[in-house]
């Protein structure tokens, strides 16, 4: 880790022991020089991870900047949208009895980070913790298509395509065109891209101000599918995806510029 990161971290850490700081003072309780701490703080003054509070002109403090506010609520939201999920992706599981999973993503991969399995003899099985690349499966693809342009172009530039299946999408201009479909319908299919043998459905879950942070999704065995099987895991899952929405916070009506997918 970069020593400077360390440094700043360590600076971030005094203000546990009270609201405002001198500089003085956060060169007693960090131990770093005054040049470094000065340094420090300003590039952290800079970012808003800490504000400047000038009483007088020769009493200047420092405190907590509201980003890491912003932050400690996105981390809020990564923790509570699990728990938030899960009773609707029981429920949806006791309606269809097939496999329901919750996928985000991490590090330009989707990861299985929720799943509730069917009752049936013979079943599908996507372990926790499973990665995917973002171009195979339905919960994947939708994660992809969540981002913005230029994230997608920067990914598009750089991936290199791997046939997983014989149905795996084989190209960029393959993929292009499944992000245009996926925006356009609002919700994600796949047929045995990464998974053999298995149909898949996903819709974006959002947040209080509209983002895509994670994917709900059904997955089903091909043996078992039909287009009225399809009909019905769409319409209960986007139920689902919807109630989850909800008790998220979200309001398209008072974010809609957010809201990436098609309102259907």
């Amino acid at each position: 880790m970069s020593q400077s990161l360390v440094k700043a971290i360590k600076i971030l850490d005094c203000f546990s022991t009270k609201a405002e700081l001198s500089l003085i003072e956060l060169v007693e309780l960090s131990g770093l020089p005054k040049t470094t701490v000065f340094r420090l703080l300003s590039s952290l003054e800079e970012t808003g991870l800490v504000v400047k509070v000038k009483n007088t002109s020769h009493d200047v403090k420092f405190r907590l900047g509201l980003k890491l506010l912003e932050y400690g609520n996105y981390v809020n939201e990564q923790i509570e949208y699990r728990k938030i999920a899960l009773p609707h992706m029981m429920e949806l599981n006791e309606t269809l009895n097939e496999l329901v999973h919750l996928t985000v993503v991490e590090k330009e991969e989707a990861v299985y980070v929720e799943k509730i399995d069917s009752t049936k003899p013979v079943r599908l099985v996507i372990e926790k913790g499973r990665r995917s690349p973002l171009y195979a499966g339905s919960a994947p693809k939708l994660l992809l298509a969540a981002m913005d342009d230029a994230v997608i172009d920067s990914y598009l530039e750089k991936v290199t395509i791997k046939q997983i299946t014989k149905n795996t999408i084989r190209n960029v201009a393959e993929l292009k065109e499944e992000i245009r479909k996926i925006r356009e319908q609002g919700y994600s299919f796949s047929r045995s891209e990464h998974f053999k043998n298995t149909m898949g459905f996903s819709f974006p879950i959002y947040d209080r101000n509209g983002n895509t942070i994670a994917a709900i999704g059904v997955s089903i065995s091909s043996n078992d599918y039909s287009e009225e099987r399809g009909k019905v895991i769409i319409e209960k899952t986007r139920k689902a995806a919807r109630n989850i929405w909800k008790d998220m916070g979200w309001d398209p009506d008072s974010c809609p510029s957010k809201l990436i997918f098609g309102n259907r």
